[in-house]
């Protein structure tokens, strides 16, 4: 099995069954610590999409209601290798687990408002995706045209995305 990218590289791998099993494994530690802080935590992004490829990053999104009381827990969460990386996207804080010392990335784990807008496109594109295999299979061919032309750029890799995830989310 293989887990982990280098920050920037983009490289798919067909569907891994174990990506679950430690994404269930990476929510049950959260809840542990976060505790009644959050409200639901889920796997998201194509790992969580058995029929498509995916970068080896497990995604996971946990759905909060105050950014203050997980902040308060960033000294526990970093002592099990979750590490806060900050919030440069708009209405989340972004976490991630790795080798920081290689700069690889194994989990990006974004913390967003429960039942919020970006908590609600994360779930509903996943779903979309999982009870429409056609949708998923052209989703995946434009990722495979994306990877074949942005290998070392992901930042231009995932703007190649954004049109056809705003056309999914749009059909919900």
């Amino acid at each position: 099995m293989s887990l982990g990218l280098k920050r920037g590289v983009v490289q798919l791998e067909p569907h891994d069954k174990q990506w679950n099993e430690i994404a269930v494994q990476t929510i049950k530690t959260l809840k542990a610590i976060l505790g009644d802080d959050v409200i639901d935590i889920q796997h998201i992004g194509s790992t969580a999409i058995p029929a498509i490829k995916a970068k080896p990053i497990i995604d996971i999104a946990v759905g909060i209601d105050d950014f203050n009381r997980v902040l308060l827990h960033n000294e526990q969460l970093q002592q099990e290798g979750i590490v806060y990386r900050g919030s440069d996207v708009e209405h989340q804080l972004l976490y991630v687990m790795g080798d920081m010392k290689n700069d690889t990335r194994t989990h990006h784990i974004h913390v967003v408002k429960w039942n919020g807008t970006e908590w609600k496109n994360y779930i509903c594109f996943r779903d979309y995706l999982n009870s429409n295999e056609n949708a998923a299979l052209q989703y995946q061919q434009l990722k495979e045209e994306l990877e074949r032309k942005y290998a070392d750029d992901r930042i231009a890799y995932t703007s190649g995305k954004q049109d056809m995830i705003d056309i999914i989310l749009n059909r919900k």
